[in-house]
């Protein structure tokens, strides 16, 4: 039976490395596979999931308003996909993530999604919300912190390398003001919230 898997982590922990080479691994065995990745992550440019380690492909770009059910039946009249990689999970709607769900269930095609859990302020992206709830498999892909504890969050620098608590969920480029941490080095950096929720 086909799943719906979602793949997660914080910043560099190497999620599109691994869909890259999993796609690749379909690929060498004679199956085709249908890529995509949010239109609103054009760092590599738009369509492109790349990894920082220098490899890279060309992918359907999706946006919020896009119906990926819709747009994996049409793909499969012509060539059905043995497997579905979505890059940039987090920036699906809770009614994508449902229609994955869809696609696993009544097409019988597996669908691989990688992203973010949480943001720099420790929250839930809605994409990951709907996944974490939905997802038949929940694999977590591992990195470290500085003090080489598992890193479970990312803090967002300011121009002044000062970690930031507020902010638009989203920015799109700057990898560099991103460091993942330990949930421990996080509130060090950003403030503990709950001391600050008791004042």
């Amino acid at each position: 039976m086909a799943k719906l898997y979602f793949h997660y982590s914080t910043m560099n922990a190497g999620k599109s490395t691994l869909l890259l080479q999993a796609a690749h691994n379909y690929r060498e065995r004679g199956m085709q596979v249908m890529t995509l990745t949010a239109a609103l992550d054009d760092r590599a440019g738009r369509g492109v999931i790349a990894s920082r380690i220098g490899i890279a492909e060309g992918a359907e770009s999706f946006t919020t308003d896009c119906d990926l059910y819709d747009r994996v039946v049409a793909q499969a009249h012509a060539a059905p996909p043995a497997c579905i990689f979505l890059d940039e999970a987090q920036f699906l709607t809770e009614m994508q993530v449902w229609q994955l769900a869809r696609i696993a269930d009544d097409l019988g095609i597996p669908v691989m999604c990688y992203g973010l859990r949480v943001d720099f302020r420790g929250r839930l992206f809605p994409g990951s919300a709907a996944l974490l709830a939905l997802a038949d498999d929940l694999r977590e892909i591992r990195t470290i912190c500085h003090c080489g504890r598992k890193a479970t969050m990312v803090v967002r620098l300011g121009p002044d390398g000062a970690a930031l608590r507020e902010g638009a969920q989203v920015q799109i480029g700057g990898n560099e003001s991103y460091v993942s941490l330990c949930r421990r080095h996080w509130r060090d950096a950003v403030g503990d919230p709950s001391v600050d929720a008791s004042h």
